[in-house]
């Protein structure tokens, strides 16, 4: 009776992540979560509080399960600013342009589009800190950088990768199928990492002292 127990509240979530997926917050039902998930009624609240308690735990299971998929390296003292920065450009791109198997891409997307609680809590939680790990790599690429400039440099990076994801479609119509065949995503992960540490190391230069005549 336990794992039983136990197992109630993964296939609720995983119901409930196809259901929201596929048809929204609003449009999906507990009653039809519960049905596929083969669980009381009941187990909702019971498990999760309410249906937008649900929504929120699938939208992060989603997020997650891409974390655990492509972890973010661990680097010692002696690993440049040069190599993180190309190291967490690959990771948040394989994040993010990876197919998906289930359902957890669409329901991010989902999200993405139409911010709920959901989105608050993952940047709380999750995206937050990464945030902090890229300006911490920034900070040692252009430390005469205030802290706006960081943030603004560092959105302009995940914009570069969020680009891939959102803008694929037309990409494929503006290049040949042979062209498209070679962005995979290390060359892509290789090519924005070259052209942020270019725009870096002239920011870089422009930070420095005039030399002394």
């Amino acid at each position: 009776m336990s794992t039983e127990t136990d197992a109630t509240p993964q296939r609720i979530i995983e119901a409930a992540g196809e259901i929201f997926a596929a048809k929204g917050f609003e449009a999906a039902t507990v009653r039809e979560i519960c049905t596929r998930a083969e669980a009381n009624i009941a187990a909702v609240n019971y498990h999760f509080g309410d249906k937008q308690r649900l929504y929120i735990e699938a939208v992060k299971r989603a997020h997650h399960g891409r974390e655990l998929l492509f972890p973010m390296p661990e680097w010692g003292p002696e690993v440049t600013a040069e190599t993180k920065l190309a190291d967490f450009i690959l990771t948040l791109l394989k994040r993010m342009t990876s197919p998906d198997s289930g359902w957890e891409g669409e329901l991010m997307s989902r999200e993405i589009a139409r911010p709920t609680e959901a989105c608050a809590e993952l940047a709380r939680e999750s995206i937050r800190p990464h945030f902090a790990v890229l300006n911490e790599i920034l900070a040692e690429l252009i430390p005469a950088a205030d802290q706006l400039e960081r943030h603004l440099t560092a959105f302009s990076i995940v914009g570069q990768c969020l680009h891939y994801k959102f803008a694929d479609p037309v990409i494929r119509q503006l290049v040949s199928a042979e062209e498209y065949a070679g962005y995979h995503v290390e060359l892509l992960a290789q090519h924005i990492t070259d052209f942020s540490l270019r725009s870096l190391r002239a920011r870089a230069d422009n930070h420095k002292p005039p030399a002394r005549r």
